[in-house]
This record gives structure tokens, C-alpha cells and sequence, in this order.
């Protein structure tokens, strides 16, 4: 049933608990619902994607200090973690951060969060891209002219949209194969470059020469690209099995396990490949296994599973992509057709999230930045904030209006502090973005409001009886 703009929802005490998900009209062989290890690898392959494979070179003119800004983030998108998994264990529907604001505080704040996502999904999709070139530059030279490099990134990009447009079977599929193969040389490089690590390639320990605590906002807002995927089983949870226990249990696990290898990936990194040298490289994880065992071969292979991780990240970002607009569509709050499915997958979701992405990967190698990867990433840290404050505030508005009779006092402290820390580190990273980022992503906000707007309007002149349908 849609709620309408019109109908004020019900007080908090009285809000009935959302049904589990019923199978969508139209389900056929090919979608299928994930269980824990799907769902579990879905959230550490979108965690674990291109991020962790660039990152070591895009904060390394930080210095060292960049690893204390990691494990901040670390502590924080564990919180994140928690909040969804119990937002998740409240309400188990498809779209996540968007599901939760609607709830709590209407559709305005909804269709905000449902947009801003939106946005965070097909920009992080359009840097994705170009963080694999950079690994495929080192199998195929396709650096060396501009529009090579473009067209190797919007092949990458399409690819993993055709195995969407196949059903949700296949992205299952893809994502669980693509997420065992890339474990191979990040373990790899996390372990094995212990033993080979350096200290005199570490670098200064602040390389901006300015005040440690901006140093760790500024690396931590490039870093936060590297944990973006954290709400991924919430966004999804309409195609989780048990959702109420398995999408919290996925998320937490899965950012646990990112976390750990991200630490000691990005230590052995900046331990094994001298610190002028990380600042230039654009494919950081190669040079550090070329470092440590000699020759190409290990910087080869490196290379491959680098593509077949970034890849794999893609296909779960571009399911993503489409999932928040098909459920703000199915309330009236997006245009209609983001509501259709084929085989599971919202298929004009998918299909208008890679048009978008495309456009934006031509407009930045048409535009020369030679910090095409930082410019998106930094974009994508302030437009991620919004849903996932959102999100932490929704959760802090149940923990304060609810009965408190009925809930166990230990456990409402516990969470509330949980969502406090997480609703600050989201208002941190929007700090650290800097001011382009933000003004480029209030930008990308204000667009929206007129979309709401338009929505609004259509919804107020449709009829009551249609718009309390089905």
C-alpha cells in the first residue's frame, strides 16, 4: 500500500512492523533470493572493490597519518554497520537508507535520501571505472591517449550492467566468484608484505604540513570510498532470505572482514613501495608485489585480479544503483518506470544508472583532471553522508520515541550510543569532503528538490483510491 504525501503516518508507539517481503510479480528461475554467504559477500565485494586497489596511492601525500584517519573510519563504519542491521531487523524492505528516513520522518526526507544514494551510486560506479583502468594500463597500455582510457572505462562499466539485465541469479553469481578471487592478492599483499615491509618507505608522518586533525578529515574523506557499500544487504534486503537476521548479521560480518583487510593491505603498501613513488603510481598494489618479489609477473597478476575485483564491484554497485529508486518509484516518490523488474532486477534503473555514469566518465576525461578518481570520490563522500545521516537519525528517533517499558534500558543506551557515534562520523565526513565536493553535491541535491517537486504535484492530482492501491 502507498502512503500518500497527504495521510500523516502513524505515531511511533502504533507503527505495526512492516511484513516480510513477498515474492515481486513477474519472479521467475532467474531471481533469487540471497542467503547469508551471498548477502555477506555482496556487502565485503561492494566494500572491497576498487577503493582498497587505489587508495593507498590517493592518501599517500597525506603521509602515515592517513593510516590513523583508516582506522577512524574503521570504528565508524562498524557503527554504520549496527544501525543498519538493526534498521534492517525493524523494517526489511528493498531500499535501505531510503526505506528508513520515509518511515521516520516522510517523504521529503525519503525521497532525499533515495536521491542523494542514487547519486553516491552511479558517480562511485563512474570512479570505479577509472580506478580499473588504471590496472588494466598495466596489461594493455590504454593510459597513454585520453580517449583510450575512456573507452576501456565505459566498457567496464557496461559489462557488469549486462549481467544485471540477466536477473538477479547471476549477479549473485558474479558477485560470490568475483569476491573469492580478489581475497588472492590482497591477502597477498596484507601478509606478505610484512615481511618485506620498509620503514624508511613510509614518508613523513604528516606530508600536508598543516594541522593533524585537518590532515585526518581530508584522508578520511577520500577513504570513506573505500568502505561505501556498508548498507549494501539493507539496500537489498527484498531479495535477502530471513532479512530480519540475515541482513544485520551480512553487514556486520562483511564490515568486519573489509576492515581487517584494508588495515593491513594499506600498511604492507605504503612498508613495500617508497613513499615518492606511491604518491605517482596508479596502480599501487602492483607495484607493491613488484617490489617485494622483483619483475612483472606478481604486478601481472595483480592486474588481473585487480579488474576482476573492481568488476565484481561494479555488478553489486549497479544492482544497488537501481534498487533505492525502484522502491521510492513503487511509493509514488520516483518516476514510475524505476519500478519496473525483469528477472528480479529493476531493469530501467540499471539501465539509466550506467547512461548517467557513462556521461559522467566522458565529461571528466574531456575535461584533462589528472585527479579524475579524487575529484569523483571526494563528490561521492559528501552525497553518501546525507542517506546514511539520515539513516542514524531515523534510528535515533525510535530509540527516543519509543516505549520505554518495554525495551531493556542496557540495550537502548548500547544502541543509542551507536547511532550517536555514526550520525557524528557521517557529519565529520561531510567536513572532510572540502568545500568543492560539498558545493558540487548541493548542487546534485538542489536538482532533486525539483524532481520532488514534479512527483509531489503528479501524486496530489492522482486520485485517492489510485493512490491507495496495490
Amino acid at each position: 500500500m502507498h502512503v500518500t504525501g497527504t495521510v500523516p503516518p502513524p505515531a511511533p508507539d502504533q507503527r505495526e512492523t512492516p511484513a516480510a517481503p513477498t515474492p515481486e510479480p513477474g519472479t521467475t528461475r532467474h531471481a533469487r533470493r540471497f542467503g547469508l554467504p551471498v548477502a555477506t559477500a555482496l556487502v565485503m565485494g561492494n566494500i572491497i572493490g576498487g577503493g582498497i586497489f587505489l587508495l593507498p596511492a590517493s592518501v599517500a601525500p597525506f603521509g602515515t597519518i592517513s593510516l590513523l584517519a583508516f582506522g577512524v573510519l574503521t570504528v565508524g563504519a562498524i557503527t554504520l554497520a549496527l544501525v543498519f542491521g538493526r534498521l534492517a531487523a525493524r523494517d526489511p524492505r528493498t531500499g535501505g537508507p531510503y526505506v528508513y528516513a520515509r518511515g521516520a520522518f516522510g517523504d521529503f526526507a525519503g525521497f532525499l535520501a533515495a536521491w542523494a544514494y542514487w547519486i553516491t551510486t552511479w558517480v562511485s560506479n563512474a570512479a570505479l571505472a577509472v580506478a580499473a583502468v588504471g590496472y588494466l594500463d598495466v596489461l594493455i597500455p590504454v593510459n597513454d591517449h585520453r580517449w583510450t582510457a575512456c573507452l576501456a572505462a565505459l566498457v567496464l562499466q557496461w559489462l557488469p550492467a549486462l549481467a544485471n539485465f540477466a536477473g538477479t541469479r547471476y549477479v549473485g553469481a558474479v558477485q560470490l566468484v568475483s569476491t573469492v578471487l580478489k581475497f588472492a592478492p590482497l591477502l597477498l599483499v596484507a601478509i606478505g608484505g610484512l615481511f618485506f615491509f620498509d620503514p624508511d618507505n613510509l614518508g613523513p608522518f604528516n606530508a600536508t604540513g598543516g594541522s593533524g586533525i585537518g590532515a585526518v578529515s581530508a584522508a578520511a574523506a577520500i577513504l570513506l570510498f573505500s568502505y561505501l557499500g556498508v548498507e549494501s544487504a539493507a539496500v537489498s534486503a527484498g531479495e535477502v532470505k530471513n532479512p530480519r537476521r540475515t541482513v544485520g548479521r551480512a553487514t556486520v560480518i562483511g564490515t568486519c572482514g573489509a576492515a581487517l583487510v584494508y588495515l593491513l593491505g594499506t600498511l604492507s603498501v605504503f612498508g613495500t613501495v617508497a613513499h615518492d613513488r606511491l604518491v605517482d603510481s596508479s596502480a599501487p598494489f602492483s607495484d607493491a608485489v613488484n617490489a617485494m618479489f622483483g619483475g612483472a609477473w606478481g604486478g601481472w597478476a595483480v592486474a588481473v585480479a585487480a579488474l576482476v575485483s573492481m568488476t565484481g564491484c561494479l555488478n553489486g554497485w549497479t544492482l544497488l544503483s537501481a534498487q533505492t529508486p525502484y522502491a521510492a518509484a513503487k511509493d509514488g516518490l520516483f518516476p514510475a518506470v524505476f519500478a519496473r523488474k525483469r528477472r528480479g532486477v529493476p531493469t530501467v534503473g540499471v539501465g539509466v544508472t550506467v547512461v548517467l555514469a557513462s556521461l559522467l566518465t566522458v565529461y571528466n576525461y574531456t575535461s584533462g583532471s589528472a585527479k579524475i578518481f579524487e575529484v569523483l570520490v571526494l563528490v561521492t563522500t559528501f552525497t553518501a553522508a546525507v542517506p546514511y545521516l539520515l539513516a542514524t537519525a531515523a534510528q535515533l528517533f525510535h530509540l527516543v520515541s519509543g516505549q520505554r517499558e518495554r525495551v531493556n534500558r542496557a540495550r537502548l543506551v548500547r544502541d543509542a550510543v551507536i547511532a550517536s557515534v555514526a550520525a557524528a562520523f557521517s557529519l565529520w565526513l561531510v567536513a572532510g569532503a572540502g568545500y568543492a565536493a560539498v558545493y558540487q553535491g548541493v548542487l546534485f541535491l538542489f536538482a532533486g528538490v525539483l524532481v520532488y517537486a514534479v512527483m509531489a504535484a503528479r501524486r496530489q492530482r492522482t486520485p485517492e483510491g489510485e493512490r491507495s492501491s496495490g
